[in-house]
């Protein structure tokens, strides 16, 4: 055997980087997309738990001329947007809430303060159909 033949076993980031680069890009990559993910769903899950957005989508539900235009089984029809800002017993909100029936599609819009309890200064319901809206307020 000479000394010419011999060579250097290689060490492992020469035999593996191949496949360890695209391999970690890849996981950071798919980190990052589930850190960005919790992220929304937190935020959208805060906002769908909030009293103000339940307590409007209940006067929604059981308004008659919603139901007459959107039909019956009114729920949420996808992502909600906005904001609510709350501290103890006081707080801020302002969302758009797609919904929809069996008969169509709207957005319910409020905008609310709370002091102790929430107090609605708009609530109403936009009929994508018709460009109907409906004061949910007025009695």
């Amino acid at each position: 055997m000479q000394d010419d033949d011999y060579q250097p076993k290689k060490n492992w980031w020469d035999r593996n980087w191949k496949w360890f680069v695209p391999t970690g890009c890849l996981s950071l990559i798919v980190l990052f997309c589930l850190f960005i993910g919790g992220l929304f769903y937190g935020v959208t899950s805060m906002m769908t738990n909030s009293d103000a957005y339940k307590e409007a989508m209940n006067k929604a539900q059981h308004n008659e001329l919603v139901i007459q235009k959107l039909g019956s089984g009114i729920e949420n029809d996808g992502m909600v947007s906005g904001n609510i800002s709350t501290s103890d017993n006081t707080g801020n909100c302002n969302l758009e809430i797609p919904i929809k029936g069996s008969k169509g599609t709207g957005i319910l819009f409020v905008v609310a303060h709370k002091k102790v309890k929430w107090n609605f200064d708009e609530l109403s319901v936009y009929v994508n159909s018709t460009d109907e809206e409906i004061n949910l307020l007025e009695k």
